[in-house]
């Protein structure tokens, strides 16, 4: 064989390599693993924007139904349970059940508390006609609202990635080359359970 047919062979066994891998998913899997954490990250953000709104709602609350202490503490109580449980957030927390769900139910716990929250709002007139209520309310809501947005963009993310490592032949790609590869966890808790609370005037 000739230099130039060994070449030749070469140049087409790297191309016909190339093309197998590409078609095997070799770089599905990272691209699919960088679309679930951007979708978590997003998932992150939304829930920080409603802890950071708390404060303030609390407070304008407070101002005119100082005699519901309880609700209010509830309130205080959950978001900081909810803060620290997402400062404490272990690195493999999506492919990490308990870590996970231990998440996920201090944010379901922080939004019940905040539905009680505006429930007992509706006792108070003055409170309800204010100002400053009415923009957090309003704010709050639409904090809500991209929250259940964001969680379903993460649950597509994670369907889309994780049908990807048990089928064939992503799932041999990835005992292949990324055998660190794991299914992420989702959202089990019912969306209706994270809608908006409703307020009605």
């Amino acid at each position: 064989m000739s230099r130039f047919h060994a070449r030749l062979a070469a140049l087409s066994a790297v191309v016909v390599l190339a093309l197998g891998l590409s078609g095997c998913g070799i770089n599905a899997i990272p691209r699919q693993d960088e679309q679930v954490k951007a979708a978590w990250s997003q998932v992150l953000n939304e829930y920080q924007r409603r802890s950071d709104l708390i404060p303030n709602l609390v407070n304008t609350v407070k101002g005119y139904a100082h005699q519901e202490q309880t609700v209010l503490t509830e309130v205080i109580q959950a978001r900081a349970k909810a803060t620290q449980t997402q400062i404490n957030l272990p690195p493999d927390v999506l492919s990490n059940p308990h870590a996970f769900q231990q998440f996920e139910q201090s944010q379901n716990n922080l939004g019940n508390a905040l539905g009680r929250l505006l429930v007992v709002s509706e006792r108070y007139p003055d409170l309800k006609s204010n100002e400053n209520f009415l923009a957090l309310q309003s704010q709050l809501e639409g904090t809500e609202n991209r929250i259940a947005v964001a969680r379903r963009d993460y649950i597509e993310a994670v369907q889309s990635y994780n049908t990807m490592l048990r089928t064939i032949p992503y799932r041999w790609t990835a005992a292949m080359f990324y055998p660190d590869a794991r299914v992420k966890q989702t959202f089990t808790i019912s969306e209706q359970a994270q809608q908006a609370p409703k307020v009605q005037f």
